[in-house]
């Protein structure tokens, strides 16, 4: 039961991170495709944050496919490799869980939508 869990919750963690690239792409694109009905100053800024989101959660998937690429070849789990890459892993979700906190805490959401004028 114990390894269920876990391979569900590492499923689970994986479309977390997928579904945050994705949004903060989505968002990134529309700052850059209608800036002209934005308020100046602040939509280059956003964009950057946003950038290193989405490069964070490239690193998570980027794992995620060599661990698949290495377990397909036949590789252990166990292997000096593949316990590199769950270390890399963990810590850029850390580092991403972070980052996601400080923006929750700092309510980035609420002000940036004043700051374009939404």
């Amino acid at each position: 039961m114990r390894e269920y869990v876990r391979q569900r919750a590492a499923t689970l963690l994986r479309r977390l991170a997928f579904r945050i690239n994705r949004a903060a792409k989505l968002h990134s694109e529309c700052l850059r495709t209608f800036s002209a009905f934005f308020r100046s100053g602040h939509k280059k800024k956003i964009r950057r944050s946003l950038r290193k989101i989405m490069n964070l959660c490239g690193e998570i998937r980027n794992r995620d496919i060599a661990q698949d690429l290495l377990k397909a070849a036949g590789v252990a789990a166990s292997s000096s490799i593949s316990t590199r890459l769950s270390s890399e892993r963990k810590q850029a979700q850390h580092e991403l869980r972070e980052m996601l906190d400080r923006w929750n805490k700092r309510d980035l959401s609420r002000k940036w939508t004043a700051k374009l004028g939404l």
